[in-house]
């Protein structure tokens, strides 16, 4: 345990900076935060001390609106610990990217958050490496960033415990306990982890995504081996016989279950899929719109279109301008 007052302001400070982008996850900044303080009290080796950043400063929309006072990030200075939270995978400004590769040249540990990972693989910083990301922004990772090596778990800590990465929400939970017992032994992260309430830290191999068969409940198998297939082949849908077949059923068996367990047919069900992937693309990735509708399995740039608009009420390029605008309303001034 931690020493007295006197020994513990004696200790090594260890600098810990959370740059946040405008629609990071609270729950992820309280984590982040609490964890660093909870290490002050389970060891003697150094005191963490945390700041809440931003590229301009001042104060900083969080999710649901929440205001948060932080201070610029200045790139001379010296973070033991820099995280990077996203709620999004928002264009990062060439400042920034620039910012994040000096604080990696001067050997900071910097820890990609919920949508934290994309701009780190933005700076380069992730090249050959394996990283992890929200998995609604996943594709749209997967896409900009293909020399990441992008992984669906929970967390990942690469290139020797430089380079770690967390999922959102709860996960900086589990991350942070891996990279405690890196830095202070198995014994404080048991102890981290008692002391945060945890039942148990979630290990490095663990997925992202409850399996399909959770997410439908009761469900069925081979509804569950069906949706799989569907999933894996969104860039090149599968013909509903052809889905059927390979999971064993009729076609009219396999658009049985899916009316029984989903209420649609497995062909709407499936262009849901595919407009949804479609959707989380244009809106976080920079893709052309074509390359996204053909990426999602349609033919033709019309095709795309027309699929598109029925399906949500707007084409894919009023969506992309759209959130071109937000973008453009949320971003920072640009630093001297």
């Amino acid at each position: 345990m931690a020493g007295s007052d006197v020994n513990t302001v004696a200790l090594p400070r260890r600098c810990c900076g959370l740059l946040l982008l405008p629609g990071c996850s609270l729950l992820a900044v309280a984590g982040a935060v609490e964890v660093l303080q909870a290490l002050n009290e389970l060891q003697d080796e150094a005191r963490y001390e945390s700041r809440l950043l931003s590229e301009s400063g001042g104060l900083l929309a969080a999710a649901g609106g929440v205001q948060l006072d932080t201070r610029m990030l200045a790139p001379q200075e010296a973070w033991h610990l820099l995280f990077v939270i996203a709620g999004e995978a928002a264009p990062a400004s060439p400042w920034l990217l620039d910012a994040l590769r000096s604080q990696a040249a001067a050997g900071a540990v910097l820890a990609g958050i919920d949508g934290g990972a994309a701009l780190l693989a933005g700076a380069g910083l992730l090249d050959g490496q394996r990283a992890t990301i929200a998995w609604p922004l996943a594709d749209a990772a997967m896409q900009d960033h293909p020399a990441v090596v992008w992984s669906t778990h929970v967390w990942e800590i690469a290139a020797e415990g430089r380079m770690l990465s967390g999922a959102g929400g709860t996960s900086v939970l589990d991350l942070l306990v891996a990279w405690s017992a890196r830095q202070h032994g198995e014994r404080v992260a048991q102890e981290l982890a008692l002391m945060l309430g945890m039942e148990r830290a979630r290990g490095a191999a663990e997925r992202q995504r409850q399996p399909i068969t959770e997410r439908l409940g009761a469900g069925s198998a081979k509804l569950t081996e069906a949706l799989a297939l569907m999933e894996a082949n969104l860039s090149e849908p599968l013909p509903t016989e052809d889905v059927a077949r390979l999971v064993g059923l009729s076609r009219r068996q396999l658009e049985r279950l899916f009316k029984q367990h989903l209420d649609a047919l497995p062909s709407r069900y499936y262009l849901e899929l595919r407009l949804k992937r479609a959707q989380r693309l244009l809106q976080q990735s920079s893709q052309s719109i074509l390359q996204i509708g053909l990426s999602s399995g349609f033919a033709s740039g019309p095709h795309f279109s027309n699929a598109y608009k029925s399906h949500f009420g707007h084409t894919p390029r009023d969506e992309r301008s759209q959130r071109a605008a937000a973008w453009r309303e949320r971003a920072p001034k640009e630093q001297p």
